[in-house]
């Protein structure tokens, strides 16, 4: 069985191959380590261990973007990464690609808290046959098709949802729909109408905006691919006082990201910036001198530079002051003493040496 390797289709990217699946003793030419979603990393391959340790009896298995499930499988049954293999479905079977082996499956579980004593694997059949990859190709092939479908039908049934992506099961017996909707949604009547014309059981689950930025993907401000269609695997909870803490403008634009919430790279140097700022005096804290007294404006958390402006003067001229200056006025200030002004405090501004322009670049023709 020869496959065409020159058409990339997105939804085998998604589910790590950069092409379509060849039937063939090794995958290393199809599924690579690369930018596909939350890819994977043994850190342990190369490290041998004692038989007493070994743990072969669990995998990790990846689907389309970022669902990811623990199997268990047969002792006897051996798997390396890249292998496409049957596993255990409701109903049916589903086909998946292996993504960990060995004991580092047992680390990833223990970070994702699974309790193999306590918990219900599903099993791993048998890796897949020609047939199982020739059936779960045609359904991969269906899925753009019918996400473009089910919109135009959702949008004819005047229903306030969006259908963001979809995954059908590798057996083509399921599908399951990945929606967003602002509000509870009757959608029966959706679920008949495709049930009879793709002829599968279907699936609707509830995602949240990021969980829908995470699945379509793009890319951030800073010129990257987002964390959350990346590397990221879990949501934490962003607020403005984050935004607060760090100094920055309360820019609606500027702060959210493509999910239309805050950026989740706001909680990344959160606590640094919480361990910065117990250095500092706090906000409303004045600094008495004899001209006056000042109050703070901005902060820079990281140079250690504080900005302050004479409270009772018309002119709003910003003096920055050093953290370590403003502490010696504020202990001054508490024994009942005023320094003259903030101005003898300021940071020494040295004028940096201009860029000399090297001869000839700033003529225009000096190409011609």
């Amino acid at each position: 069985m020869d496959y065409k390797k020159t058409d990339i289709h997105n939804d085998f990217f998604t589910r790590g191959f950069y092409t379509e699946p060849n039937l063939i003793s090794s995958n290393e030419a199809f599924f690579k380590d690369g930018c596909c979603k939350l890819d994977a990393h043994d850190w342990l391959k190369d490290i041998i261990l004692p038989e007493s340790q070994k743990q072969k009896t669990y995998v990790q298995i990846r689907f389309k973007n970022d669902r990811k499930e623990f199997f268990e499988k047969k002792k006897d049954l051996q798997l390396e990464e890249g292998d496409i293999v049957a596993v255990e479905a409701s109903p049916g079977h589903d086909i998946g690609v292996v993504s960990l082996t060995g004991q580092i499956v047992m680390h990833q579980m223990r970070r994702s808290k699974i309790n193999p004593k306590t918990f219900q694997f599903k099993k791993v059949y048998r890796k897949a046959r020609m047939s199982d990859i020739e059936k779960w190709i045609v359904s991969v092939k269906r899925e753009e098709e019918t996400k473009i479908q089910s919109r135009q039908i959702a949008a004819r049934l005047r229903l306030n949802m969006k259908i963001n992506d979809i995954e059908f099961q590798g057996d083509n017996t399921k599908a399951i729909f990945y929606y967003t909707a602002d509000e509870r949604v009757d959608f029966r009547e959706l679920i008949r109408i495709l049930a009879e014309r793709y002829k599968v059981r279907i699936e609707m689950k509830q995602i949240g905006v990021r969980q829908e930025a995470s699945k379509v993907g793009g890319i951030g401000s800073c010129g990257r691919e987002m964390c959350c269609s990346s590397w990221m695997n879990d949501f934490q909870s962003v607020s403005t006082n984050t935004a607060r803490t760090q100094q920055l403008s309360l820019n609606p634009q500027k702060l959210a990201g493509q999910c239309g919430k805050l950026k989740c790279c706001l909680n990344f140097e959160q606590k640094l910036y919480e361990q910065a700022l117990r250095k500092f005096p706090q906000e409303h804290v004045e600094l008495e001198t004899k001209e006056g007294a000042a109050v703070l404006h901005k902060t820079d958390v990281y140079k250690e530079v504080m900005w302050y402006a004479y409270k009772d003067k018309a002119s709003c001229n910003l003096i920055p002051i050093p953290l370590i200056n403003v502490k010696k006025i504020i202990r001054a200030n508490e024994k009942g003493r005023k320094p003259e002004s903030l101005e003898k405090f300021a940071v020494d501004e040295k004028k940096e040496n201009e860029f000399n322009q090297v001869v000839g670049q700033d003529d225009l023709g000096r190409f011609d």
